[in-house]
């Protein structure tokens, strides 16, 4: 919950239209009718879906929380606990126990009993809760990425087309999209400041993520959604289920997606039984069709530098784009161009609940399907660039027919990979 404690209470703002009246100007507020109280649905209980969850009751005046799924009920129940601490004397939340959900299939019932969904269990899963949900005239926000394989990615983009038929709202949690900051950025591209982007260094650096142990009584498949970050049919990797956030600012700011990747990766560091299938380090080469290369490097590696960070490099400027700090364009010889302090923005995890239930309150639509698909893509695609070792394109990457997530699962269904005799997990060989 500390990375959650974002006290920027939500004003909820009427749609101001101007006209100008001769002689005089006026404005016009137009009401928003919040008489229908919006019940929401958590499918994943972890720490985003708990944030989440967070973040949609403070962004509407009348919402419930209605209903929680996990496969774990110690999860729910944590989950529950930590959103009811972290709104204690400013939202009053219970969950009945009749809808609360645990298990494999209990997303359906969940689901059923909302009107917006937040889908924020390990990736694997997202491609056929969110053909549910869409099926079913939910509004959705879903966590980044979308799936952990083409196969999933090809679901989603299909899910897309019911969004667009039934108007219904997606926003995807890539915010970085719904940030102040970097939609300054974007503007002063749009108005030719750094003149044509033509390459760019992206990067998330850091010292990697937990460990759970296991534990004697765990079956393997248990054990593995536990410890859903170290294997690619739930995660997808560090590259996808991160470094998407990088991928996706370049892909934004070139408004292109890549044509090929090559690159490069391994495990150095992170290489125990515990740490699953996963690399610890990668990086890729992309290349657009624009002519543009992004550099894309991502590393769990403790007690190495740790940076999380986009440059992109323009014909008259450079942007240098971050989370946190003042952020800057310069020009080629370093000096400022442009500059944004972002000290009083709101939090852009915020912002995206904020503006999904403005638009279902209003009547709009938004609908990140598409660019979450596609990013989630270019990410899978940089995975297949490093695990083999060879240049991927993009058509064949996206058409990949190699399916990482089992249908139907239950609890006494076998893991989709299992470690050898000596308690390891086969891992990628470049080259191989």
């Amino acid at each position: 919950m500390k990375n959650i404690k974002r006290r920027s209470f939500i004003k909820n703002t009427s749609i101001i239209t101007g006209g100008l009246v001769l002689p005089s100007f006026s404005l016009k507020k137009n009401k928003i009718d919040y008489s229908k109280k919006l019940k929401i649905a958590v499918v994943g209980c972890g720490g985003r879906g708990t944030g989440a969850a967070v973040e949609a009751l403070r962004a509407d005046k009348n919402v419930e929380l209605i209903a929680m799924c996990d496969a774990f009920k110690d999860r729910l129940e944590g989950s529950l606990k930590s959103i009811q601490e972290e709104l204690d004397g400013e939202i009053q939340v219970e969950v009945k126990e009749k809808n609360k959900f645990v298990g494999f299939d209990g997303y359906k019932k969940a689901i059923d009993k909302a009107d917006v969904v937040i889908l924020a269990t390990p990736p694997g899963f997202r491609p056929q809760h969110f053909k549910y949900a869409v099926e079913n005239d939910k509004h959705v926000f879903m966590e980044k990425p979308v799936a952990t394989d083409a196969n999933g990615v090809r679901q989603v983009l299909e899910t897309a087309k019911l969004v667009k038929e039934k108007k219904l709202n997606v926003v995807v949690g890539l915010q970085r999209r719904y940030q102040p900051c970097y939609l300054d950025f974007m503007k002063q591209v749009k108005r030719g400041i750094v003149g044509k982007i033509t390459s760019g260094t992206v990067r998330w650096n850091s010292s990697g993520v937990w460990v759970r142990a296991r534990k004697p009584e765990q079956t393997e498949l248990e054990y593995q959604m536990r410890n859903w970050y170290y294997f690619n049919w739930l995660c997808g990797d560090h590259i996808v289920e991160q470094h998407i956030h990088n991928l996706d600012v370049a892909n934004w700011f070139l408004n292109e997606y890549p044509i090929s990747a090559q690159g490069m990766g391994g495990r150095e560091v992170r290489k125990g039984i515990d740490h699953g299938e996963i690399f610890d380090h990668h990086y890729v080469e992309y290349k657009y069709a624009s002519g543009a290369v992004i550099h894309s490097q991502c590393r769990h590696q403790p007690g190495t530098h740790s940076q999380v960070n986009e440059t992109l490099v323009g014909t008259k400027g450079v942007l240098n784009l971050t989370n946190s700090g003042v952020i800057t364009i310069n020009d080629h010889d370093g000096n400022i161009m442009h500059q944004y302090d972002p000290k009083n923005d709101e939090s852009p995890y915020q912002i995206e609940h904020n503006k999904l239930f403005n638009s279902i309150r209003t009547g709009g639509q938004i609908d990140d399907t598409e660019y979450g698909a596609k990013a989630t893509m270019t990410a899978i695609m940089g995975r297949m660039a490093t695990y083999s070792g060879k240049v991927v394109k993009w058509d064949d990457a996206i058409n990949d027919q190699n399916i990482l997530v089992p249908e139907n699962l239950t609890w006494n269904s076998e893991a989709p990979v299992n470690p050898d005799e000596n308690g390891f997990y086969k891992v990628a060989v470049p080259g191989k």
